[in-house]
């Protein structure tokens, strides 16, 4: 009897999944975005998906994997980029979308399980004391709130509150261990960093705390621009306005607006840069006095034919860009890098001199520890594995790094060695090391060294199949 048929028994009434197609769908997610990943993961499958409903089934499933020795792999709604839900071992793709139960809505404070789309809490919340979450990605609609904090960094929204792990924009974090006798482990304060964008390695998250805001009525503006330095300088400045309540700002180089904001384009130029903006509808007028007549659209005045068939702003933002580029050019993908400390401005400027066929500049501006931020997301001509790293070698010599999105583990996506306290963590909440295993290099070798290029092989990853 196969490990899986013997997990089967084990489980009883909890719902597994061994429909070849339907497994291979659900361990997969946005990795396809990078041409490096879909190579490297394109074959990645698990052997069954279980749908966990309850934080007992979670329990339940945990301790019948550790006994069998079968990997398991958590897995929200799977709009991650980077391969996080990926069952790159094999094994169990533990979903769990069904435990989207919202518990508690009050002031302040929102308690839901991680299968919860964001997009259905803020209806809820909206609905039930006109409060909205800090922030979302820009997949709002489909991502699971659990999925977002076990892989995500930021979105909309950080533009005011700044990034996911900083304190306050998660409040309390629940985990199952993988053991004999899974733990259930209540996170708040700093502990939570062990959690948020760990890619379920530590612990599967089965609630979520989340703090609530009085929601503002935003307003969509686009801004355009002649000139991509004026346009990031705008964004700058507008950043930099303590006036001005924000919850999205994002700057994006021409010619990718007119390209690939199709429905939209009916507003552009093909030399127009574009600022993409949600601004709360009490400082609207004042915000587009500042701007010099700037605005070519804004959502309070549209129409109702534009308001039917234009996408929300998100989607045009963040990692959404790139979804739009590649859906007209499937030869770009993307980089994500930083900018000089103190020279923000130039930095930007810099990144679309150097490489002006190869690399269309996309700009997400945001708030860190108080200061403001840019962060880059541009548009990348790809060639080749060895191209894009000669290209990110290049701007590390200027001093912009990069924080690599075409990997699928934790230190070469973070840019860093491996995290001694992580892995400390792993071994006490996962001592088999059946959590998304692959994810995390430090498990595999702590001594590993930080490589820029790259390209890291998990010695669990599944072999690729023989093609005649």
């Amino acid at each position: 009897m196969s490990r899986i048929d013997q997990l089967s028994l084990r489980l009883g009434g909890i719902s597994l999944i061994t429909n070849e197609k339907a497994v291979r769908a659900k361990s997969r997610d946005f990795f396809w975005y990078s041409p490096v990943l879909k190579d490297a993961l394109d074959h990645v499958t698990a052997q069954a998906v279980v749908m966990a409903q309850t934080e007992d089934d979670v329990v339940r499933t945990l301790a019948a994997c550790f006994e069998l020795d079968i990997p398991v792999t958590p897995r929200g709604s799977g709009t991650g980029n980077y391969g996080q839900a990926m069952p790159i071992a094999g094994g169990v793709v533990l979903d769990t979308s069904l435990m989207n139960a919202i518990t508690r809505i009050d002031d302040g404070v929102l308690i839901c399980g991680p299968g919860a789309l964001m997009g259905d809490i803020e209806t809820a919340t909206l609905a039930a004391t006109r409060q909205e979450l800090r922030m979302h990605p820009s997949t709002r609609e489909t991502a699971s709130i659990g999925g977002f904090i076990a892989g995500g960094s930021g979105g909309v929204g950080s533009v005011r509150w700044g990034m996911l792990h900083e304190p306050g924009n998660i409040r309390s974090v629940r985990i199952a261990t993988m053991e004999a006798r899974p733990r259930l482990i209540d996170l708040t304060g700093l502990d939570i960093n062990n959690v948020h964008h760990a890619y379920g390695v530590t612990g599967v998250i089965t609630e979520v705390e989340m703090p609530l805001v009085k929601a503002e009525n935003w307003v969509e503006v686009l801004l355009t621009f002649d000139d991509w330095q004026a346009c990031v300088a705008a964004g700058w400045d507008i950043l930099d306005d303590p006036d001005v309540i924000l919850k999205q700002l994002a700057a994006i180089q021409t010619p990718a607006p007119y390209c690939y904001f199709v429905r939209h384009r009916k507003f552009l130029q093909e030399n127009s840069s574009l600022l993409c903006v949600l601004v709360a509808d009490r400082w609207i007028e004042s915000f587009l006095a500042l701007t010099a007549g700037r605005c070519v659209y804004r959502s309070d005045t549209a129409s109702d034919d534009d308001k039917k068939r234009l996408p929300h702003l998100h989607h045009l933002c963040w990692n959404h860009t790139t979804l739009r580029a590649l859906k007209i050019d499937p030869e770009v993908t993307y980089l994500q890098l930083g900018t000089r400390d103190g020279d923000e401005v130039n930095s930007i400027t810099d990144v679309a001199k150097m490489f002006p066929d190869e690399i269309i500049n996309h700009v997400e501006f945001t708030r860190s520890q108080g200061k403001a931020r840019a962060s880059m997301l541009p548009l990348l001509r790809y060639h080749s594995k060895l191209r894009m790293d000669m290209i990110v070698a290049q701007l590390a010599d200027i001093g912009i790094l990069n924080w690599n999105p075409h990997a699928y583990t934790l230190e070469e996506g973070n840019h860093r060695n491996p995290d001694p306290s992580q892995i400390a963590l792993k071994r006490e909440n996962d001592p088999k090391g059946l959590l998304n295993p692959g994810k995390l290099i430090g498990w595999d070798n702590p001594d590993y060294i930080y490589d820029m290029k790259g390209g890291y092989h998990a010695p669990q990853m599944q072999v690729k199949p023989c093609v005649p």
